[in-house]
């Protein structure tokens, strides 16, 4: 039997999203979020910043690449997953990764507009339909 292994995380973009095809086809988006936590030690507010790599497949990274930028707010769940290496130097390297099977953002807003949360899964699967009526 698995472990549980989900994960929900809520931050912004530090960076542009980076997509590209993989050997086999598929499609990725690459991209790392900050997430804020604020605590009182004493009378003094802490904020603290934690920094998680981000990747989505398929048609969520369609949509991730198309509608995401620096500074996006993104709400991802999925699995987390430890990557581990060996730098050129010898010294063993480890980084968590979440592996994000639905995305949600806002789109970017002008001052007057009231706030609308997209999600890229459902925005995913509209643009899979646009895309199979326009061939059909």
């Amino acid at each position: 039997m698995n472990n549980l292994n989900s994960i929900i995380l809520e931050g912004n973009l530090v960076r542009d999203p980076e997509s590209k095809t993989t050997q086999s086809g598929s499609n990725v988006c690459r991209m790392q979020i900050a997430t804020n936590r604020y605590y009182r030690k004493g009378e003094e507010r802490v904020k603290e910043v934690m920094y998680i790599y981000l990747e989505s497949w398929g048609n969520t990274a369609l949509v991730c690449e198309e509608y995401l930028k620096k500074g996006s707010w993104v709400r991802a769940v999925g699995r987390l997953r430890q990557d581990r290496w060996k730098n050129p130097e010898g010294q063993n390297r480890e980084r968590y990764v979440l592996v994000a099977e639905h995305v949600e953002f806002r789109s970017p807003l002008k001052k007057s507009e009231e706030t609308s949360e997209t999600s890229a899964s459902v925005a995913a699967e509209t643009k899979k339909s646009l895309e199979a009526e326009a061939t059909g």
